[in-house]
């Protein structure tokens, strides 16, 4: 039987100050990513569940992975695919946190895989605000066009 690929939904948190535009961007947890750096990055996202509404599923993960509870105007930033065939619908909000104050609900994996020996640990381990080139190294390559999105959106205002 062959698996469907998933969907998520996940937010992009920007503020504006005197040096321009910054973007909040997540590292994931566990094993898998602790030494990759560059093209690891995510925006907060996570599954949808059945009959969930995209929004509300982007909101809720954000808070779930960094306790920062989202407010305020969401902007539709459409959605993006991975190389895995995961679909993403994202949407942006402008606000402020703390990245070194941030909690994260944990998962369970099985590593190394088929192993037989499990490892809880937090799905995100560390969030950071970001310039956008730099926010465009850091994130997954198919993520990074919604940079590109969030800045012509705000170029409109």
């Amino acid at each position: 039987m062959t698996k469907r690929p998933t969907v998520s939904a996940g937010l992009l948190l920007f503020r504006r100050d005197g040096s321009g535009l910054q973007l909040f961007l997540a590292h994931p947890g566990g094993p898998f990513w602790a030494r990759r750096d560059e093209g690891a990055w995510t925006i907060p996202k996570g599954e949808v569940d059945p009959g969930e509404d995209p929004q509300a599923a982007a909101r809720r993960e954000f808070l779930e992975e960094t306790g920062i509870a989202p407010t305020g105007e969401l902007h539709p930033l459409g959605t993006v695919r991975l190389k895995s065939g995961k679909t993403i619908h994202a949407w942006a909000w402008e606000g402020d946190g703390d990245a070194d104050a941030i909690t994260s609900n944990t998962m369970r994996a099985e590593w190394p895989r088929g192993s037989g020996r499990w490892l809880e640990f937090p799905e995100v381990d560390r969030c950071a605000w970001f310039d956008p080139p730099a926010a465009r190294r850091k994130l997954n390559p198919a993520q990074a066009a919604l940079v590109d999105r969030l800045e012509a959106l705000l170029r409109q205002e």
